[in-house]
This record gives structure tokens, C-alpha cells and sequence, in this order.
């Protein structure tokens, strides 16, 4: 009786202890370990066999247990330097529950308790698992679920099913994936009837991983551990496996070639003899139907390799799916849960809001029973008073608040407007300082020649840019009827400066092709080859279109022929007649001007010639 009474009171210590809201979580996994130690080393030394089932019972009744489930749904952060703490906790709460009477709470333990113990165990392995410094603590941790396995077989669905789990399935790391199927291996060899208690998703979804660890890993401990399972399986399935086998085709196939020569030869042959008699049992329909496929595999055979290449590529691809998946539906989980923390949060602020306003409500009323009978009415009016001068206080900062608001609203308001007055000032006088400017100064000679006047589309354009302006902002002093007359003399005027814009372009246009014509005539003279080389064709280019020079240069040959006709005599001593010296001087001289080029004539052809250029 004193070691039961010890153990009580050890158990209540502890419970007393973790109700103490001050604890940090560090101290909580310190205090569980040592409480649930200590628990399990005062049975351990006992000889009586019910002591242990006894201490557990009581410890799962008093709620320890239950405190040591939230331990394990503590955020990741919380568990950055408590991880060895966290692990060892994990071993003892798996030892407490197994050979746990929870007597009148046995649906709750098995439905509700142990649900959420291997779940936090789980939770608890995947935050490991991403610690490459906390392998050890790992394996730990997964031995903890698999003795828990060994006692409740109904626990297995739920492992298989769980987020956590799916997420320490898709880790790429070798350990990682042999401690998951070794866990199964230990659980199945503990128990002889572990495997055939399961149900036909269990089993297929542990065949599904055996199957895909095979299929994906190229390690040989995690290929020889999932061919082991396999064969554990079978042992304790019988001929319940051999269906399930069935629906994975080119098992043996991929064990022949993949898995032989890597030290386990022996037990890939089991296994592919085991695939093979599963398959050879057949009825006749199946029997002609494997006739056809035999044969479209024969005739297919050309493609049978780049097939396989292919398959072997998508692989990957249904890798990522699945990863996809199964973080997608993690994803909604956590949602899901954090909604609901949300709701309870919720909840217990108004539960706590309504606890905190009957506690107000009831420690009044006490007070108001301990006041004198003559003292109550005056106790009322003190308080009706204050609550007349809390509301009167509200209401006149309310007030005064909507007072000063409406007050600075109203100096911004009319700071705006003179400021838009005081722009509105300086854009006038600046527009007319800029005119007055423009009017002093002396106008300026355009760039360029002439000026191109507006299409008829652009105009249309325009006016309707005019119209639209015009109707959006309208005058207040000029009528609509004094803007049309006024847009009407604006066209006119408009009208009269394009039409002497146009004469000018065209006056523009006949100066520059007469100088052009001049600028061409005078390029051919002085291009023109010597009087001596000349031919008769090459002097008809030469004649010019013009009548009055044509009639100029004709009088001047003829005048120099008749000079070359007179006697010689006559020229003696004869004063050069119109300015004009003899032949040879005139020649000497239209050769030193213009490079060799003869015109015929005399010098006021020369003139002209010299005038034009």
C-alpha cells in the first residue's frame, strides 16, 4: 500500500507541475521525462506484473499522457535545441501506452488518444528527418512508432495515411526510406499474425511502397530490405497476396534486371518464383487474352525500347505529381487546422469576455450587500452620476473632434482656393508680360520657304476639337451666337492667309526653276570643249531656247564677220568701234576668263554670258 500510495503521489506531483502555466516548453520536456523516468523505474524493480499496467492506467487517467501529445505539436522552433529531449519523450510515451486498462475510456483510448500520440510521433519525425545531426534521433523516434504498431495493429491504416508519414516517404534520402521499411520489417517479425490482421488498402498500400522503393532507389540495403518485406508479407498473407501481386505488372521483370547481383540473389528468386506462380494461375478467358497481348508484343517489338526509356522518364514526372499532390493536400491540412485553432482562439476570448462580465456582475452585487440599507440609494446615484459623466465626456470629444475636423477642413479648403486664386493671377500677368514682350520685339524672318497648309481631314479635326471644347466650357459672357459669327471670320481670315500663302508657294516655285534652268545652261557652257574641236552636232547643244539672247549673239557674229571682211588698211589706226578690239584680242580674252570656252559674238555677249552667271 505505501508503494502504491508513493506511486499516487508521485503521479499527482507531476500533474500538479504541469499545470503551472508559467512552464516553457524546454521545462515541460524536462519535467515529462524525468516524472514519466522516475514512474517507470519505481515498477521496473517491483516483481508484481499488474504494477506496470497499474502506474500506466493511472498516468493515462491523470492526463500526463495528454500533456505529453501537445508537447509533440509544439511549432518546429520550439524544438530547435530540444530535440534530444523530445525524442527520449517519444520513447516514453510509446512504452506508457502500450499495456495501458483504460477501462471505462477504452473507445476514447483507442479512437481519440492513440490516433493522437502516433500522430505526434509522426509530426515529431518529420521535423527530425531534415536534421542530418539528428539521424539517431530519428531511428528512435520510428522505433517508438513501431512498438506502438506491434501493440495496436488498428493504428497501422492511420500511419499509412497520415501527411507526416507521406512526407518521410517522398524524402529522397537512402536512411530515411530504410528506416521506413524496416520499421514495418520489425513490426511484422514481432508479431506472427501482424500482417494478416491488416485489411486489403493496408496491405496494398505497404506493397505500393515496398513496390515504388524498388522501383525509384538504386541502394541495395533499401532494395534488399523492401524484397525482405515482400517475403514477410507473403509468409503471413498466404494466398491473400498473390491478387495483389497481380496488379503489378513487370514486377519480376524489374527484379530480374535491377535487383540480381547485389547480394541477395536468393531471396529476389523467392520473390520473382512467388510473382510467377501467382501468375501462371489463370482461367481460360485470361489464358486467350494473354494469348493476344502476347501477340501484339510481338508485333510491337520495334518499339519495346524506346517505350521503356520513356516510362523510365516519366517516372520523374509522377514523382513530382505525386510530391504536388501530397503537399497540396498538406497544405489544405494545415489550413484546415489553423482554421479551427482560430475558432477555438475565438471561442475562448468570448467564453473568458463572458466569464470576466458575471464575475464584475457578481462581486457588485456583493458589494452592494455589505453597504447600510440608508447607504445603497446614495451608492446608485454616485454611480448613475459617473456614468452620466463618462457619456457627457465622450460626447464632447466627439464634439469637439468633429468641430476641429470640420475647422481645419475649412482653412485647407480656403488655403486651396486662394493659392488656385494666386496661380490663376500669376498665369494672366505672365501671359501678358509674354505678350507684350513678343509685341517689342522685332519679328523674326521664317527658316524656311513657303508653308504648308492644312488638309482636309486635318481641319475637320481640328473644328471638331473646337466644337467639343466650346460645348465643354462655355463662356459666361459671349453668346453662342457671337462664337459662330466670331468662328466664321476666323475661317475667312484663315481662308485669305492660306490663299496668299499658295501664290507665294507658287511665285517661290518659278524663281527656283528659272534659276535652276540658268544654273543648267551655264553648267553646259562650261563644260563645253574648245572652238577648235567643236562639230556641228556638238554645237547645236549649245543654242539656246532663249530669243533675245539668240538675237543678241546673232548680231554680234555678224558684226565680227563684217570686221574681218574690211581691208587691212582701214584698220590702221582706227579707233575700236562700241569698245571691241579684233578677233584674236576678243578670243585671247574669252579664253583667259572662262578656261577655253568660245562663245560667239562680241563683248556684250561676253556681258550677258557674265550677267546670267
Amino acid at each position: 500500500m505505501e508503494v502504491v500510495e508513493e506511486e499516487e503521489a508521485l503521479i499527482s506531483e507531476l500533474r500538479r507541475q504541469l499545470e503551472d502555466e508559467d512552464l516553457n516548453p524546454e521545462q515541460k520536456l524536462s519535467l515529462l521525462n524525468n516524472g514519466l523516468d522516475k514512474a517507470l523505474n519505481s515498477v521496473a524493480v517491483q516483481t508484481n506484473s499488474s504494477a506496470s499496467t497499474r502506474v500506466k492506467s493511472q498516468l493515462y487517467h491523470s492526463g500526463v499522457l495528454s500533456h505529453c501529445v501537445l508537447a509533440f505539436s509544439l511549432h518546429p522552433s520550439s524544438l530547435r535545441g530540444n530535440c534530444s529531449a523530445a525524442a527520449t519523450l517519444a520513447y516514453l510515451t510509446s512504452s506508457c501506452c502500450v499495456g495501458v486498462d483504460p477501462g471505462s475510456r477504452s473507445e476514447a483510448f483507442h479512437k481519440l488518444f492513440l490516433p493522437s500520440v502516433v500522430d505526434g510521433l509522426l509530426s515529431l519525425a518529420n521535423q527530425l528527418m531534415s536534421r542530418a545531426e539528428c539521424a539517431s534521433l530519428f531511428r528512435k523516434v520510428m522505433d517508438s512508432v513501431g512498438w506502438l504498431l506491434s501493440a495496436h495493429t488498428q493504428l497501422t491504416s492511420q500511419v499509412l495515411n497520415s501527411v507526416h508519414y507521406e512526407q518521410i516517404q517522398m524524402c529522397d534520402d537512402a536512411t530515411v526510406s530504410l528506416r521506413c521499411i524496416q520499421l514495418w520489417i520489425q513490426t511484422g517479425s514481432a508479431s506472427r499474425d501482424f500482417f494478416s490482421a491488416l485489411s486489403e488498402d493496408s496491405v496494398l498500400l505497404l506493397l505500393n511502397e515496398a513496390v515504388g522503393q524498388l522501383a525509384f532507389s538504386s541502394y541495395s540495403a533499401v532494395g534488399g530490405a523492401s524484397v525482405r518485406l515482400m517475403l514477410l508479407m507473403a509468409s503471413q498473407l498466404g494466398l491473400r497476396l498473390q491478387p495483389l501481386l497481380l496488379s503489378f505488372k513487370g514486377l519480376d521483370s524489374l527484379l530480374s534486371k535491377d535487383w540480381r547481383g547485389r547480394g541477395f540473389d536468393q531471396d529476389v528468386d523467392k520473390l520473382i518464383a512467388l510473382v510467377q506462380s501467382g501468375a501462371d494461375i489463370r482461367t481460360p478467358s485470361e489464358a486467350s487474352r494473354e494469348q493476344v497481348r502476347a501477340a501484339c508484343v510481338i508485333q510491337a517489338a520495334w518499339r519495346s525500347h524506346r517505350t521503356r526509356r520513356r516510362v523510365k522518364s516519366l517516372n520523374r514526372a509522377v514523382s513530382a505529381l505525386q510530391r504536388r499532390y501530397r503537399a497540396r493536400r498538406r497544405q489544405q491540412q494545415q489550413q484546415k487546422e489553423a482554421q479551427q485553432w482560430e475558432e477555438e482562439l475565438r471561442y475562448q476570448v468570448c467564453v473568458r469576455r463572458q466569464r470576466a462580465r458575471r464575475e464584475f456582475h457578481q462581486k457588485q452585487r456583493r458589494l452592494l450587500q455589505l453597504l447600510p440599507p440608508e447607504q445603497v440609494q446614495t451608492y446608485l446615484q454616485e454611480c448613475q452620476r459617473r456614468a452620466a459623466v463618462v457619456i457627457q465626456s465622450f460626447w464632447r470629444g466627439f464634439r469637439e473632434r468633429r468641430r476641429y475636423n470640420n475647422t481645419l477642413r475649412f482653412t485647407l479648403r480656403q488655403s486651396h482656393t486662394q493659392q488656385q486664386a494666386a496661380r490663376t493671377l500669376q498665369r494672366a500677368v505672365r501671359r501678358f508680360l509674354e505678350k507684350r514682350r513678343s509685341a517689342r520685339a522685332p519679328p523674326f524672318s521664317p527658316l524656311w520657304i513657303g508653308q504648308e497648309g492644312l488638309t482636309d481631314g486635318r481641319r475637320a479635326e481640328l473644328k471638331q476639337q473646337v466644337e467639343e471644347y466650346t460645348a465643354v466650357h462655355r463662356s459666361s459672357r459671349v453668346s453662342p451666337g457671337e462664337c459662330a459669327s466670331l468662328h466664321e471670320e476666323v475661317q475667312l481670315l484663315l481662308q485669305v492667309e492660306l490663299q496668299r500663302g499658295a501664290q507665294q508657294r507658287r511665285e517661290e516655285q518659278r524663281v527656283e526653276a528659272l534659276l535652276a534652268h540658268t544654273h543648267t545652261q551655264l553648267g553646259l557652257l562650261r563644260d563645253a570643249p574648245p572652238l577648235s574641236a567643236v562639230t556641228a552636232t556638238e554645237a547645236e547643244a549649245f543654242l539656246s531656247p532663249s530669243g533675245s539672247i539668240a538675237a543678241r549673239a546673232r548680231d554680234a557674229h555678224n558684226a565680227a564677220l563684217q570686221a574681218s571682211r574690211r581691208p587691212w588698211w582701214r584698220t590702221l589706226g582706227a579707233p575700236a568701234e562700241g569698245g571691241a578690239s579684233d578677233h584674236a584680242h576678243l578670243e585671247a580674252e574669252l579664253a583667259e576668263e572662262l578656261g577655253g570656252l568660245y562663245v560667239a559674238g562680241t563683248a556684250a555677249s561676253s556681258r550677258a554670258t557674265e550677267a546670267l552667271t
